[in-house]
């Protein structure tokens, strides 16, 4: 998604500036790469600086309900420093590094619903301008495909995703935001949660998975919510019994087993039960990522079902459309007012 703009706030006869990312999906702590074109307008222009500001929707919960607003989490200054001749037109290359906790937009190729943008702002003659917005597409790392393809083997449906403001006490998030993945229960959990939410808080060295339960009211006991904490390595992604630790999480979750914790360390160095002080040692190595299957519905097989208007709990038909009309709200509006809310 393209978009040209004018420099408004040097008038008629200011450049213009097309920046155009590589096609294709990147991940979390991986590069995002493309060109910044500009032309020059009807006279000569000293580019000051060339940034990108990297966007995001979010939501915000607050006494009075609930509100959307845009939060730059990042900026990078990829160019600047020459003079633009008239009608002249010049192309700077970039390649910067997104951070390790960027918001997954898109599994197996279906949208989730999540929008981030990549704004391009130019530094001209003292005065600057948003002059183009460009809709980023960030596919899961290996780990977290492998986690949610987990729950999709156990019989869990994908439901929605958001991005909430605010932060997850006794975790190590570095962005302003987290994202929630919701999830519907599979059967042999139905009659315990309404629901798990999954967030990823991703590191160069490991991952945090924090799991949320909106447990279901009991004849003798109230509904309440149940949160848990475990980490993981980037290595041995495919040495992994993701379904027997992932079932284990959620049992964990669920029943609140205390003695769950020696267990779960039990099923590999590759992830163990999370400790207020033991966040673990992990290999950097996310990018080893073989073509490896299995067999059964997993998550991508949800997310495309529900996409075509199949999910469990929703009509997957309507929430597309919903999605496509916020992106597009999102991408074509002039929205200015990061931060704030609607």
């Amino acid at each position: 998604m393209v978009f040209k703009r004018l420099l408004g706030s040097l008038g008629v006869g200011g450049p213009t500036v097309d920046t155009v990312l590589a096609p294709g999906a990147t991940a979390p702590g991986s590069a995002l790469s493309g060109r910044v074109h500009l032309k020059g307008g009807s006279g000569d222009f000293d580019i000051e600086h060339i940034t990108l500001e990297l966007v995001a929707r979010i939501e915000a919960e607050h006494e009075d309900g609930e509100s959307h607003g845009t939060v730059a989490f990042d900026r990078f200054v990829v160019g600047g420093g020459f003079r633009l001749a008239e009608g002249a037109e010049h192309s700077v290359p970039f390649s910067v590094t997104l951070p390790w906790e960027t918001p997954v937009t898109e599994l197996y190729g279906q949208g989730l619903g999540i929008v981030l943008g990549v704004r391009t702002e130019l530094s001209v003659a003292g005065a600057r301008d948003k002059g183009d917005l460009d809709q980023l597409a960030v596919g899961p790392l290996p780990v977290q495909e492998a986690i949610l393809e987990a729950f999709g083997q156990l019989g869990f449906g994908f439901r929605s995703a958001d991005l909430e403001y605010g932060r997850i006490g006794g975790t190590g998030q570095q962005l302003p935001f987290y994202q929630e993945i919701e999830l519907t229960p599979a059967p042999q959990y139905a009659h315990a949660v309404n629901e798990i939410e999954v967030t990823f808080l991703a590191a160069p060295g490991g991952m945090e998975v924090v799991l949320e339960a909106d447990k279901r009211a009991g004849f003798f006991s109230a509904g309440h919510d149940a949160l848990t904490r475990f980490t993981v390595a980037h290595d041995g992604v495919h040495h992994q019994d993701w379904n027997a630790l992932v079932d284990g999480w959620v049992r964990q979750l669920v029943e609140h087993r205390s003695a769950y914790g020696s267990q779960a360390a039990a099923y590999g160095s590759q992830a163990s039960a999370y400790g207020h002080a033991d966040h673990g040692h992990y290999a950097d190595s996310h990018h080893h990522h073989d073509g490896g299957h299995r067999s059964g519905p997993g998550m991508g097989t949800v997310v495309a079902a529900g996409a075509a208007g199949l999910a469990v709990g929703v009509v997957g038909g309507l929430v597309a459309a919903e999605v496509v009309d916020e992106v597009g709200d999102f991408f074509e509006g002039d929205d200015e007012n990061e931060g704030g809310e609607d």
